[in-house]
């Protein structure tokens, strides 16, 4: 793989002085019309020269508009990224779109550096590198240009610089150049493994050569730019059919729903004994988690006057203040849209001890977005797949996650419905929106079911919750989180 990389090639400085007069126009101009197009750039630099990768970051911020160029450098995961998901990092410096980021430092070469040095072993490398393409795949889906670049050193040119930096006494290398260079032969086929295992079609690894930087940084530039002004110059790609109404909807005859026992009551004063039991309980269990740094997720979905904001209210309750967030999640904002609708979930998972509670949440793709017909249907059919992904890490960063749908009958629900109208201070939660939606009922039943079968994993089971009863969903809310986290602590 990489012996192309090690031909010793070179560009003179007046062939790269009369290329340069035109590369530079276009790759500012290319720039400019990203910034109006719908479609972010996420170029990846890294490689075994890691000093050339620095130049080329720089040669870039010199050649194109510095000012519209995210740099990215991960180094070490900070305190604060190691008590998330290790993608939390990558997601969060996301580029919108119309924007072009750098990531450097990290993916790919973490990972192998880690690897070579037996802090993980073979299992674990495997899953890593999966994540890498899920979370590339979903870019790309979602619209994203992404361009990844291994910046090579041929062990002749590699081994000439190490020895210039011990002569100067470090010079431009540090510790982890020389680990390289000394495990250069047992490290190069460990990169080749990664990148081939990173290396799906429509975003290859091009590797190029560093042992000159004038070829290197002009080689990288002129890539950037062929598939820059290539996609630019693409017909826009039609909008989502927000308008378009929704696909028919055969609902089977049976799903997950009819399972549930809406029949299930409690009676007052035994609500009242198993509540403040449970909330006891979970009081002391969320103190545990904070002093033992173990965060947690949950998420309600339901149909509209479940009794959601009821059952929050009755974890809330039980908690101090400063251990939970409640995040209501309604449209997008149009920052949100400008990116890949899992972002901003990603950027709202708590930091260690802390518990982050949504109120609706991702699966808004394959629910609501998907009976009104607001995306296509392959935006959300891959969304089961990404959505899996997502919550893998949530859950191998040992964070419990909590997923619950609140479930009625229609009969209760429009009783709900005229209750609210009828008492003041729940008048705003009643909407025409609300019996618009009742009217898709059976489309929703048929979601639900989807949803639950696809995405109930081992890592991250669906509670259903009986909810005709309020007194009996809160005690099954209280009790599941309850045992979750007793779990997690490791308290049976």
């Amino acid at each position: 793989m990489f012996e192309a990389a090690e031909a010793g090639s070179k560009i003179s400085r007046d062939e790269a002085d009369e290329l340069l007069l035109q590369l530079r126009v276009d790759l500012i101009n290319a720039q400019y019309d990203l910034r109006e197009a719908d479609f972010p750039v996420l170029i990846v630099l890294m490689g075994d020269d890691r000093p050339g990768v620095s130049g080329l970051v720089n040669r870039l911020n010199e050649w194109m508009d510095g000012r519209y160029i995210r740099t990215h450098v991960f180094g070490a995961p900070t305190d604060e990224e190691l008590q998330r998901p290790r993608d939390w990092r990558y997601w969060l410096a996301l580029p919108a779109h119309g924007q072009l980021a750098i990531y450097t430092g990290a993916f790919a070469l973490e990972t192998i550096l880690e690897r070579l040095q037996g802090a993980i072993d073979r299992p674990e490398l495997d899953r890593r590198l999966r994540h890498m393409r899920r979370l590339e795949q979903s870019l790309r889906d979602d619209g994203a240009l992404v361009l990844k670049f291994w910046i090579h050193l041929p062990r002749k040119t590699f081994k000439k610089r190490i020895k210039q930096s011990r002569k100067k006494g470090g010079g431009r290398l540090d510790a982890t150049d020389h680990l390289i260079f000394d495990a250069y032969d047992d490290l190069m086929p460990l990169a080749e493994y990664v990148l081939r295992k990173t290396d799906p079609g429509g975003a290859p690894w091009h590797i190029v050569e560093g042992t000159q930087a004038r070829y290197r940084d002009i080689t990288v530039a002129r890539i950037i730019r062929s598939a820059l002004t290539e996609r630019l110059s693409r017909p826009p790609a039609p909008a989502a059919a927000a308008s378009a109404p929704p696909a028919p909807t055969v609902a089977p005859e049976a799903t997950v729903l009819d399972a549930v026992d809406l029949d299930a009551t409690l009676t007052r004063p035994e609500y009242r004994a198993t509540r403040n039991a449970l909330q006891a309980r979970l009081r002391m269990l969320t103190r545990r988690a904070r002093e033992a740094g173990i965060s947690s997720v949950v998420v309600f979905e339901g149909w509209d006057a479940a009794g959601k904001g009821g059952v929050i209210r009755r974890i809330t309750q039980a908690m101090d203040v400063q251990d939970y967030r409640v995040v209501p999640i309604g449209a997008p904002t149009d920052e949100e849209l400008a990116h890949h609708y899992l972002w901003r979930f990603w950027r709202q998972l708590p930091r260690a001890g802390r518990m982050v509670i949504f109120d609706r949440s991702w699966y808004g793709r394959v629910l609501v977005e998907r009976v009104e017909g607001l995306v296509p249907e392959i935006a959300w059919q891959r969304a089961y797949t990404e959505i899996d992904d997502f919550e893998e890490q949530i859950a191998e960063r040992g964070i419990p996650l909590f997923k619950f749908w609140l479930h009625m009958d229609r009969e209760e629900q429009i009783r709900r419905f005229r209750a609210r109208e009828r008492t003041p201070y729940k008048k705003y939660k009643i909407t025409n929106e609300d019996y618009r939606n009742r009217e898709r009922w059976g489309a929703y039943r048929t979601a639900v079911n989807d949803m639950v079968q696809r995405t109930s994993t081992q890592f991250a089971p669906w509670t259903l919750v009986p909810a005709n009863d309020k007194r009996f969903a809160r005690v099954k809310v209280l009790r599941t989180i309850c045992t979750g986290l007793a779990k997690g602590l490791d308290e049976g």
